[in-house]
């Protein structure tokens, strides 16, 4: 099943964020996924075993050398973005 997965990786205890969270999208794009970096989330599509495994593997080596917390929003509904389709916001009281 394809799926898509928000992540947003949180390293603890560094002065520089920038490094551990690189690296960690280094460790993503290096497999059979789609990997879209973004300013506060990554966007990884590809195949439940492919997207799991993956996140466990990365995760598990980022932790080896630093302290962290990973959030992921996981979806098979939307399992990819459509960059054509106008995002309107709907005001709840109209």
């Amino acid at each position: 099943m394809k799926i898509q997965a928000e992540i947003s990786l949180y390293p603890l205890r560094q002065n520089d964020l920038t490094k551990p969270i690189r690296q960690f999208i280094e460790l993503l794009e290096n497999n059979k996924l789609k990997v879209e970096p973004g300013p506060m989330s990554t966007l990884v599509t590809g195949d439940s075993e492919v997207v799991f495994e993956n996140l466990q593997k990365a995760f598990e080596r980022l932790a080896e050398e630093y302290e962290a917390v990973m959030t992921a929003k996981i979806s098979n509904a939307c399992p990819e973005v459509k960059k054509d389709i106008p995002f309107r916001v709907v005001n709840s009281r109209e």
